[in-house]
């Protein structure tokens, strides 16, 4: 699939006649000193792929995700075999699976939101204030393109109608990943990943007998966790609450603070 904006510039020219002739005709005269080209003008990107959201209830929504963060992280702690291994591993596998264990809280607690368009300067205020987005600004912005994958992969869960029990099995087949590099008990953590697997097949079993194909189902959906970056959460979720401090630095002093 090509993800590329197809906006053309050119379209905004005749949608803004009157700014363009003023990009047109600002330094005419000195066209090789650092003269303001429109094309170097940040556009709105109406493509459905690239198009920049933010939620459409924050306060509401921020608030709801926050707790849910904080059940991910207590569920985290309370893991007696998670406690038992060097705190670097500890740091390493937060690191590493907060994002997906936090989608597994947004499903377990039926957390709902809405996104709406990112609102947007004027093209006239960015040309008066001399202000340009960077690239990495903008590529941190959630887009619809990573939104309906989160909204995707909640349906799925909820789909699934998970039991408590199978969510907390399946959220310990998620912390405790073997694959995950640089942890020095990976031999310990696979084992723990494996009793979490058995644990929850056996609990599909118990609840869904007739159900052959449901442990698979499962694990199938459970795959989509990784095609969401924590970035996308960062920014949907936390950024309007946090600002611009560090959310992996508040998760460690969360779950390192006794």
């Amino acid at each position: 699939m090509d993800n590329r904006c197809h906006c053309a510039p050119s379209s905004d020219r005749f949608s803004n006649p009157i700014l363009y002739n003023i990009l047109s005709q600002m330094d005419n005269s000195k066209p090789n000193q650092n003269c303001l080209n429109y094309n170097s003008i940040p556009h709105r990107c109406n493509c459905e792929l690239r198009r920049t959201v933010c939620l459409k209830r924050p306060s509401e929504v921020c608030k709801e995700a926050s707790a849910v963060l904080v059940k991910t992280v207590h569920f985290m702690k309370n893991l007696p075999a998670f406690n038992q291994m060097p705190p670097n591993d500890q740091f390493i596998l937060l690191k590493s699976c907060w994002a997906p264990l936090f989608i597994l809280g947004l499903a377990q607690e039926q957390v709902n939101f809405e996104v709406t368009d990112t609102p947007a300067d004027s093209m006239l205020k960015r040309i008066l204030l001399n202000r340009q987005e960077s690239p990495d600004m903008e590529s941190k912005q959630p887009t619809m393109s990573g939104v309906s994958k989160l909204r995707s992969c909640l349906k799925k869960f909820w789909s699934l109608d998970l039991s408590p029990k199978e969510y907390a099995y399946l959220k310990g087949t998620t912390i405790f990943n073997p694959d995950v590099p640089y942890l020095k008990a990976a031999v310990f953590v696979e084992g723990l990943q494996q009793e979490a697997q058995h644990a929850l097949s056996a609990m599909v079993q118990l609840l869904h007998p007739g159900d052959q194909e449901r442990f698979a189902r499962i694990l199938l959906t459970a795959s989509m966790l990784q095609s969401i970056t924590p970035s996308l959460l960062t920014e949907l979720f936390f950024r309007p609450v946090i600002g611009q401090a560090d959310l992996l630095e508040l998760l460690v002093d969360m779950l390192f603070c006794r």
